[in-house]
């Protein structure tokens, strides 16, 4: 009897690189595609005012599932597509088809693995065999030079003994022809609307922000396009450095990191391109620090294998109980929309709202001021970066906010972000301020960052209002001259 197997795709929405669907091709004579828009996903967030999965990270998500499908039709191949729970939905076509096995991608936080376990339990009495790949990191968990029970604390030591002592492995080849029953319904990829997204909020995707620093398309196509344009054709990967830390354009940074979270771009491709630029174009600092970035990116998904949903907790993965946090849901929902009267706090959070995109450089600050000035729960702020950005990924989101509160693996407990040391220091002439706070447009560059400080008389000659069209400030800013706190 030839052997069936189902290959559920979940976060590696792509064919390049795709152990697990190779593997599945490879061990069974006819493989059906699936994916499920989990109803979980889209749910609402009543106690601080928001939905899960907000609708650009949606949006995204749809695209990449589309491009996923186009790739697997131009192979001979379809994608199933449903919508509902994924183990209630994935044991039925397992049954129905009578499929020998389903092959995944392994997932290491609760939500992701509490499904998998689900799964395994229905298809146990079925005799289906459910096997999980690994295949998120740039590292293989098995190459790792020691368990992920002793997994350093410290991003450092992980970086310098994985460097030492463990190699990337080979890419997987991309799969040229395929060969899938299709003698079912395939569905098709469900609206925003039928996803639940408002009118509203569909316009906000529909109509996109221009302000915004890249038109981010989903999908393994678009990722591929922009790794081709940021290595190959720009040549933005030189200077990567020395731009990392910018906040306009879409040159600053390599922005992979939203294909990287669907799994859109494979990190081992990413690697193996760099090494083939260092070979062919230049070899630097800047090279270097983008795979040092894949490495900070295998650190988190490894900390979260290692400690579960410490991750997730309030006291994190210190086990910090001994911190107080306030829960103030006007102070956060003003920092949320960014309306804190906090100039380079505001820009950030508006340009998140906007596009579902914020700087590397812009995220450590928003959250540093909603943890250390307003002491707010650091849990809602990783909550509404998980709703708001196309680029969410649960062990990097979840691990950076625990470093911001100070509960995560940092030895510097008490992190602390001088917002106005910071703003002056990557916004200098205040032109990403203006950029997203047209309101401010008038006020001079030496005094955009301290428009809370300019008395009313000189802020009406520049169009300025506090209390109006601009807020006035809802914390205290004198810390941030005290030069202790520079930095």
């Amino acid at each position: 009897m030839p052997k069936k197997i189902v290959y559920w795709f979940r976060n590696d929405l792509r064919l390049h690189d795709n152990e697990g669907f190779t593997r599945a091709l490879s061990d069974a004579d006819t493989v059906l595609p699936v994916f499920v828009f989990d109803t979980d996903w889209f749910a609402d967030l009543p106690a601080i005012g928001f939905r899960k999965m907000g609708v650009f990270q949606a949006h995204f998500l749809r695209q990449s599932v589309i491009d996923l499908q186009s790739s697997l039709r131009n192979r001979g191949g379809d994608l199933l597509i449903r919508v509902g729970n994924p183990a209630t939905i994935l044991a039925e076509i397992a049954r129905d088809s009578e499929a020998d096995a389903i092959y995944a991608s392994k997932e290491v936080t609760q939500e992701e693995t509490d499904i998998e376990s689900d799964l395994s339990k229905r298809l146990k009495p079925l005799n289906i065999d459910l096997d999980l790949i690994w295949q998120s990191t740039l590292y293989h968990v098995r190459d790792l030079p020691f368990a992920v029970a002793k997994l350093p604390n410290v991003f450092t030591q992980f970086r310098k003994e994985v460097e030492k002592r463990a190699d990337v492995r080979e890419l997987i080849p991309t799969p040229e022809r395929l060969s899938i029953s299709a003698d079912q319904d395939m569905g098709t990829v469900p609206t925003l609307a039928e996803l639940g997204y408002s009118p509203d909020e569909i316009s906000r995707v529909d109509q996109p922000d221009q302000r915004a620093v890249l038109p981010f398309q989903g999908g393994e196509s678009a990722g591929i396009s922009r790794l081709n344009h940021y290595l190959w054709e720009s040549d933005q990967l030189r200077t990567y450095k020395n731009t990392r830390n910018g906040m306009l354009g879409e040159g600053y940074s390599s922005k992979f990191s939203a294909w990287l979270a669907l799994g859109c771009l494979s990190p081992r491709f990413i690697y193996h391109e760099i090494k083939r630029y260092e070979a062919e174009r230049v070899e630097n600092d800047s090279t270097y620090w983008l795979v040092f970035e894949l490495l900070w990116r295998d650190f988190f998904r490894f900390v979260a294998l290692r400690f579960g949903n410490r991750i997730f907790k309030i006291s994190g993965i210190r086990n910090d109980i001994t911190k107080r946090w306030r829960r103030d849901q006007d102070l956060f929902l003003r920092w949320a929309a960014g309306e804190t009267g906090i100039p380079f706090i505001d820009a950030n959070m508006r340009e998140l709202n906007a596009t579902g995109f914020m700087s590397n450089r812009g995220r450590q600050n928003v959250g540093s001021f909603l943890v250390k000035d307003l002491g707010i729960d650091w849990t809602w702020g990783a909550a509404y970066f998980e709703s708001q950005l196309i680029d969410y990924d649960p062990c990097s989101n979840w691990g950076n906010w625990n470093y911001v509160a100070g509960v995560g693996n940092d030895p510097r407990e008490d992190r602390y972000f001088n917002i106005l040391s910071q703003a002056t220091r990557y916004d200098e002439q205040g032109a990403y301020v203006k950029h997203w706070l047209p309101e401010l447009a008038n006020v001079p560059a030496d005094r955009i960052h301290k428009v809370y400080e300019l008395p009313n008389a000189e802020l009406g000659q520049y169009d300025v209002y506090p209390g109006d069209n601009y807020p006035l400030p809802i914390v205290r800013p004198e810390r941030w001259t005290d030069a202790k706190f520079n930095r």
